[in-house]
């Protein structure tokens, strides 16, 4: 875990603007590479989208701090989920 946090806390914004993030995860999760055929992307953004505005004008979050707090929720949700 120590190896993870160091590498975590060395990406810089500047640095991380030049990783395509989708490459880099769809070794280890193909549906990555495939899903953009798939899925009905413009649907699915537009209510991401809601859900940043709100966070952002209920509390006051940055764009950035509403896509964190919205991430986080969304990971808790699929975890407390397949535990059952």
């Amino acid at each position: 875990m120590d190896k993870i946090t160091k590498i975590i806390n060395n990406v810089t914004d500047e640095n991380q603007k030049d990783v395509d993030w989708t490459e880099v995860w769809s070794s280890k999760y193909p549906i990555l590479t495939k899903y953009q055929k798939e899925v009905d992307i413009e649907s699915y953004a537009k209510r991401i989208r809601q859900m940043l505005d709100e966070l952002q004008d209920n509390y006051d979050y940055s764009q950035e701090d509403a896509m964190l707090v919205l991430k986080d929720i969304l990971a808790h949700e699929y975890l407390d989920n397949i535990k059952k």
